[in-house]
């Protein structure tokens, strides 16, 4: 009975609804339409719209999914636009300066759109032919410009938790295999890896903790290291801790070097970091999500020496070069490292019929099925070129230093650092008010009636355990007066905020 309704819906359809031969004109028309759509989304006026959360769950007849009622193309895009377009957040918008979102290219959505139309899978070759080419074109171009050696390899992941995954594990395993010669991937776990000890700086992004217990191996396995005024590992005190780690009776084997963090877009001391890998001989990983990216500029080329030693990276195309999510990649020193994840599929990639010069990527992915993200990274080197790209980034870097100079006299602002890559924190501070907890509720009213309005969207985060405001500038169309009119709005909320209290 449900097959026999299944074939009548598909029956009582006016068009082909599959991408093939015969549906080309549909695919076109659709196509156009869709644009005029967002197109349409281009002319919100704001970043957003404020609709409260209570009115966008009112949309329930829009929200539900009925498969029995077929609409138009027409309809559902009008559907779509109440629901979604019309309240979507404008990662575009000069007001938007909350998060790592950029505005993304033009030629990067061609990729993106020519990818998902072809729907190309990039695990096999017997699936993805010249796809595979091209992503490991956009790897091998990666691991240059880092300066990689020619042994280097990597692939495309979902994003920097991802990748740092596979750096932790890659870093255990090996250690594992090295020093004790275990194989954890084949016989499982040891009581010794309990003992192993992963450490970066106290800045470091969530996902290395987070990795780490999701290895089994707990939070605790990573040790937080002090950093200094600008938010930077201080190279001794990671010495000290590693030092610490071996007297507890504890297995130090990787350091994990941050290269433009989260929240202050600070650079550890690479060269520095990846001296004291080597004289210990533990991995050396660093999560270059935000700032990697800035490899292709000349202002931010010597904050990244010291990249070249790593046994592994993390770069987010998505934050830095202007790509749709999800466009990341992770890169190792030596591509023999892979082993660690790998896995041969009778059905898929046989061990006996492994072949260089038809290769399988799934070699080398936590993921199976995976999209062709490479190929928006590779319209965009096509079409707008590293060079352009980096002037980009040097913008926006530039940005966040005259909106630095702009506002470090005012007496309503405590900046809590000088802008390296393109973020700036900071708090609203109230006169004649000393106590800090007075000043983490204004900054939070601040936070979020600036959103709810849909007047800007400025992130928080905490400093010494009080709550700052951080400006995360993306956006190279953004001008000073654009950033300015947000700090306007800032001023202008907490004034509203004292007089309603």
């Amino acid at each position: 009975m449900l097959l026999d309704t299944q074939t009548n819906l598909l029956t009582d359809q006016k068009v082909n609804p599959f991408f093939n031969t015969e549906s080309k004109y549909i695919y076109e028309e659709y196509l156009q339409k869709a644009i005029q759509s967002v197109s349409g989304f281009l002319d919100n006026p704001q970043f957003y719209s404020g609709e409260l959360p209570e009115k966008l769950r009112s949309k329930e007849q829009l929200i539900k999914a009925d498969p029995t009622k077929m609409l138009s193309i027409d309809d559902t895009l009008a559907q779509i636009k109440e629901l979604y377009l019309d309240h979507a957040i404008s990662f575009h918008h000069p007001d938007y300066v909350a998060h790592l979102n950029c505005p993304v290219l033009l030629p990067a959505l061609i990729g993106d759109l020519i990818a998902s139309s072809v729907n190309t899978a990039v695990e096999t070759w017997d699936q993805s032919t010249s796809a595979t080419l091209i992503e490991q074109e956009m790897i091998r171009w990666t691991c240059s410009e880092i300066g990689l050696p020619s042994i280097s390899d990597g692939v495309f992941t979902s994003g920097g938790t991802q990748s740092n995954f596979m750096a932790l594990l890659m870093a255990r395993d090996h250690h594992a295999f090295k020093h004790y010669g275990l194989n954890l991937k084949e016989n499982g776990w040891s009581d010794v890896v309990s003992k192993f000890r992963f450490f970066c700086s106290e800045k470091a992004h969530f996902s290395i903790k987070k990795n780490a217990a999701l290895l089994g191996m707990g939070y605790d396995s990573v040790i937080s290291i002090a950093t200094d005024d600008r938010m930077k590992m201080k190279p001794e005190a990671l010495v000290q801790a590693i030092e610490k780690e071996k007297q507890s009776g504890n297995i130090p084997i990787a350091v994990v070097a941050t290269a433009g963090t989260t929240d202050f877009g600070s650079f550890d001391p690479l060269t520095t970091i990846a001296k004291v890998a080597k004289e210990y001989d533990i991995w050396f990983h660093v999560d270059g999500a935000y700032g990697g990216g800035y490899i292709v500029t000349e202002t931010h080329k010597h904050l990244l020496n010291g990249i070249a030693d790593a046994d592994s990276v993390t770069i987010d195309f998505h934050k830095t070069m202007f790509q749709p999510v999800c466009s990341s990649a992770f890169l190792v020193r030596d591509t023999k490292h892979f082993k660690y994840v790998s896995y041969y599929a009778d059905y898929l990639n046989p061990l006996e019929h492994r072949d260089e010069e038809c290769p399988n990527l799934i070699e080398k992915s936590i993921q199976t099925t995976r999209r062709f993200d490479a190929l928006k990274l590779w319209f965009t080197l096509k079409m707008t070129g590293a060079k352009t790209i980096g002037s980009f980034l040097e913008k926006v870097h530039y940005l966040a230093l005259d909106l630095y100079h702009s506002i470090k006299d005012d007496p309503y602002f405590e900046i809590a650092h000088k802008p390296e890559l393109s973020t700036l924190v900071f708090r609203y501070k109230a006169s004649g008010i000393k106590e800090d907890t007075i000043h983490d509720t204004i900054n939070l009213y601040i936070k979020n009636t600036l959103f709810k309005s849909g007047q800007a969207s400025v992130a928080s985060t905490k400093l010494h355990g009080n709550i700052y405001l951080k400006f995360t500038l993306l956006n190279p169309k953004s001008t000073i007066d654009d950033v300015l009119n947000i700090i306007k709005m800032i001023k202008e909320t907490a004034s509203n905020y004292k007089n309603y209290n």
